[in-house]
């Protein structure tokens, strides 16, 4: 895994014109972005309730950019999905900074929800590292 400055955002504008260019692109009757963003609230109060009465100030963000790979493959093979785009930031991130955008094109609304679902939580739990600076 490498560590860098951070990256510029993509424009979601341009990625749904490009979506929208691509061959599988009449097939598509819906697209999800998912937009990850550095929070000040630390994970295990949000997830798991614990407040030991810190902040977020930030981030270190790093990929297996192999593993997001073998991820957006997996879910190219989930009913009625026919686009994934996918980018990650990466180094010190802070509070408000995007860590991920997600774009995911599907034939009806179940099979995209449940395919960004499984994209986003695969790429968070098996492919990423994140450590919280926190004040």
């Amino acid at each position: 895994m490498k560590l860098t400055n951070k990256k510029p955002s993509p424009s979601m504008e341009l990625w749904l014109k490009e979506a929208k260019m691509d061959p599988n692109a009449s097939r598509v009757g819906m697209f999800l972005v998912h937009n990850g963003v550095v929070r000040e609230t630390p994970k295990a109060l949000v997830r798991q309730g614990i407040d030991d009465g810190t902040e977020v100030k930030g981030m270190t963000f790093s990929y297996d950019a192999d593993k997001v790979e073998a991820a957006i493959e997996e879910a190219r093979q989930l009913d009625g999905i026919y686009y994934i785009k996918v980018w990650l930031n990466e180094g010190q991130l802070e509070v408000g900074d995007d860590i991920m955008f997600v774009l995911i094109g599907g034939d009806i609304r179940p099979n995209v929800i449940d395919g960004l679902q499984f994209l986003v939580e695969k790429i968070k739990t098996e492919c990423v590292t994140e450590i919280e600076q926190r004040a």
